[in-house]
């Protein structure tokens, strides 16, 4: 678990804003570090370090408030570049800078705007849980580059083994939110897989980011219908993983429940069972696929994306008791996920992102994988080099469609049994009149429409005939 966090004070050159005490990345170690270091490095490391370890917490949340503004002003001065923040107020002196941007920013009407726009915060100290993949990019970035503590949450975000340990520690209220598959909310809500409980996703993380990965000692073996046999892992049975997956090899005209192996194995062991050889390949999420190819053992067979562009994968999601009764904790939690996850879509934000978030207590990953997967150029494993700028994207609004298009696979397959509302259940579960408010009012375009059509591998999917399009496919259990 990651130590709560207090929250930095913008005008002090010592205090980091983007690394906490338990960070270990390049910096923050070789702030800690006495090696090699000359007098005057040592001095700035000790300033540093005493900065870190002295920081009295803030008193309240009111207070927690107060420093949260000044600090989300202070980085949009500095376009999120902590560097040229401490630079400049090692320069002219915090307090000169403080009094500086007061003069010309009405600091304490700004404090009070935001207060009365948010109303004060039921719980300011949360737990919110993530397993160490790309795709849980924004909850996990928006802890050391300051975008939860933007809002007044002080969050621990804690790294969780696997998907069956993460739905476990939500329901057992151990984490207040947290990094969920797509499916997930939706199978919690409907007691599949655990004892039913409401739960709610009001924005997904990233779409696209996944991949079909083969031993290397199955290069010729390109086409699926010579996978017969095969085993294959995926994270989780609710997962879009284990769905494209068995979309895939079906549209290929196997039985993924008679024809291949399908086996859940946690994405951290995705790529020792591949060498090992207890898989011949694996459906997963990033940064697995492209450790594989880094590892020299596999090799990408295809991006999801070319099974359906711009599927959903992963999202922020919670309980509904937590939102009844901390509305404006769930507020103020839904808007630092959802400015994480606009900012994370942007493309030139991407290589900070991946320094951001590759040290061990985050995803504990080398940099330059989680950037071939984030910028989109990358080896394939296959001796070629590809650019595909949006093999992993990042948008957060939660189409009511594809909540219908993954309860009809659910169906398709026996998950789910018996007639299912797929409309109703898709508008409770997946809130996308609460992203499109959050989206709009911290300026970003939403659409106006919470559904529409997809094309998936050349068959259209039309979500106001959920039940016809569940009996249209020639193999299936449902």
């Amino acid at each position: 678990m990651n130590d709560h966090n207090s929250l930095g004070n913008p005008f002090d050159h010592r205090q980091s804003l983007i690394h906490g005490s338990a960070c270990d990345c390049h910096d923050c170690t070789a702030t800690a570090s006495h090696d090699a270091a000359s007098s005057e490095d040592h001095a700035h490391r000790a300033d540093a370090a005493h900065a870190r370890t002295e920081q009295p917490p803030l008193p309240d949340s009111e207070s927690m408030l107060d420093r949260a503004v000044e600090s989300a002003l202070v980085r949009g001065i500095f376009g999120h570049s902590d560097m040229h923040r401490r630079q400049f107020m090692k320069l002219v002196g915090g307090g000169t800078a403080a009094a500086a941007l007061a003069s010309f920013l009405p600091m304490e009407a700004i404090k009070a705007a935001v207060k009365e726009d948010m109303g004060p915060l039921e719980k300011t100290r949360l737990n919110v849980g993530f397993v160490p993949i790309t795709c849980a990019t924004p909850i996990i970035m928006a802890h050391p580059m300051g975008f939860y503590e933007r809002y007044g949450l002080d969050v621990s975000v804690i790294k969780t083994a696997g998907w069956a340990v993460a739905r476990d520690k939500s329901l057992n209220r151990e984490y207040d939110a947290a990094h969920m598959l797509t499916p997930m909310p939706l199978a919690m809500t409907l007691g599949a897989g655990s004892t039913p409980e409401p739960y709610i996703m009001p924005a997904v993380e990233n779409i696209n980011g996944q991949a079909i990965v083969l031993h290397n000692d199955h290069k010729e073996k390109r086409d699926p219908q010579q996978w017969k046999g095969f085993i294959f892992g995926v994270p989780f049975e609710y997962s879009m993983h284990n769905f494209l997956l068995r979309y895939y090899v079906a549209e290929h005209g196997l039985d993924p429940d008679q024809d291949i192996q399908i086996r859940v194995i946690p994405p951290p062991e995705m790529v020792a069972n591949l060498r090992a050889g207890n898989i011949d390949g694996f459906l997963s999420p990033d940064p697995f696929n492209q450790r594989a190819v880094y590892e020299r053992i596999g090799f990408i067979h295809l991006l999801t994306k070319e099974i359906w562009e711009g599927h959903p994968c992963c999202a922020f999601a919670t309980s509904q008791a937590f939102a009844t009764e901390n509305p404006n904790t769930y507020g103020a939690l839904l808007r630092s996920i959802i400015d994480a996850t606009q900012y994370s879509s942007k493309h030139e934000n991407r290589k900070e992102i991946a320094a951001a978030i590759a040290p061990t207590n985050y995803l504990n990953q080398p940099v330059t994988v989680i950037e071939q997967v984030l910028t989109g150029t990358y080896a394939d494993g296959l001796g070629g080099v590809q650019r595909v700028p949006d093999r992993i994207d990042f948008d957060p609004f939660p189409w009511h469609s594809m909540a219908v298009w993954i309860l009809t696979q659910m169906k398709r397959w026996g998950y789910i049994e018996g007639d299912v509302n797929y409309q109703q259940i898709a508008e409770q579960v997946y809130l996308a009149s609460d992203a499109g408010k959050v989206m709009r009012k911290l300026g970003y375009d939403a659409p106006d429409e919470a559904s529409r059509n997809y094309e998936i591998m050349g068959k259209t999917f039309d979500y106001t005939q959920p039940e016809a399009y569940v009996k249209s496919f020639a193999i299936g259990r449902g």
